[in-house]
């Protein structure tokens, strides 16, 4: 229905294909994390659900391979909740000897990171690893990251540790029994980085619609307002906008309008619940920041706390740099 809906209001280019939107914050931020990676450490990208995380490390993935001045390596590992330094060894090896198929990786520890030290001499290059969603990663194994970085340091190596995840995962290296990796590791926050959100749909629109059409052909501006006044990332302002095109196909408007805006946006979809899983907390997590029982975490995000609980745990959020809408 959506390719129908594309055709009719001569959009010919899904949103979703628009590229990267460069804001001079954007580039600013770019060109500051990319320079930092060349030169070891450890580094954590984070932002909301959405906002744009993996496609700027996708960018920098990309303009490092074709620069050739370093060894990318990736962890490809889909459970994240089980990632362990073994598992990220292995993405090291796997990246570093992808020229030979005979090479059998190390499986004891003493001769893995001695062979690991060859392979990087060998190369004569820096090397960084990323680590998309990173936030439910293990302080153990951070902790054996930090010593990896250590012993390829004492052999005249650099390896960046480049970890990617939601605000979590900022907060959870800030916590106080996180110090010894949190005093290592250089933040970059990529929340906001689209700036003016009007700007950045009208930014969507020249990308994707065919010369000759007018975004108001397509969108009135008070629709395009209040997407833009609700919704808070690209991937959000993308999914929705979409929606609201298939809905005025549907309906058989000539163009999207505030009321069409309006039936395809969740009622819920500000709340509480979608605010904290947008940085990254879900229900058990939630329970851990708010150091609540089950019961007295479903009681709070249902509204039906008491006051002063409901005050306390308000508290407990802000704490961790989330802001809640009045």
């Amino acid at each position: 229905m959506y390719i129908d809906a594309m055709k009719f209001f001569n959009i010919e280019k899904n949103f979703t294909k628009a590229g990267y939107y460069k804001t001079a914050s954007y580039n600013k931020l770019y060109e500051n994390f990319k320079h930092q990676i060349c030169h070891g450490g450890i580094f954590a990208l984070t932002g909301m659900v959405g906002s744009g995380k993996t496609t700027l490390l996708h960018r920098i993935q990309y303009d490092l391979e074709s620069e050739n001045k370093i060894i990318v390596s990736r962890s490809l590992s889909t459970e994240r909740k089980k990632l362990n330094i073994n598992t990220l060894y292995l993405a090291l090896f796997y990246d570093l000897t992808r020229s030979d198929k005979n090479f059998k990786i190390p499986t004891q520890g003493e001769k893995r990171e001695r062979r690991l030290i060859e392979l990087i001499n060998k190369h004569k290059k820096s090397v960084a690893l990323f680590i998309d969603e990173a936030h439910d990663i293990h302080g153990s194994t951070l902790t054996s990251l930090k010593r990896v970085i250590e012993i390829l340091g004492f052999s005249g190596n650099s390896l960046s540790i480049v970890l990617a995840g939601h605000p979590k995962l900022r907060n959870s290296l800030l916590k106080s029994d996180m110090e010894e990796i949190s005093a290592r590791t250089k933040f970059f926050e990529i929340d906001n980085i689209i700036g003016n959100k009007e700007h950045y749909i009208e930014w969507l629109f020249k990308k994707c619609l065919k010369k000759e059409v007018k975004q108001e052909q397509v969108i009135t501006k008070e629709a395009s307002k209040l997407l833009s006044e609700r919704l808070v990332t690209p991937l959000q302002i993308i999914h929705y906008l979409q929606k609201a095109i298939e809905q005025a196909y549907i309906v058989g408007e000539k163009s999207v309008t505030y009321d069409i805006v309006e039936q395809v946006l969740l009622p819920d979809l500000n709340s509480l619940r979608a605010l904290l899983a947008r940085s990254g907390y879900h229900f058990t997590s939630i329970c851990e920041l708010l150091g609540a029982t089950p019961k007295e975490t479903r009681d709070f995000l249902d509204g039906k706390a008491t006051t002063s609980k409901r005050n306390e745990f308000i508290k407990s959020i802000q704490s961790v740099g989330i802001v809640l809408e009045a």
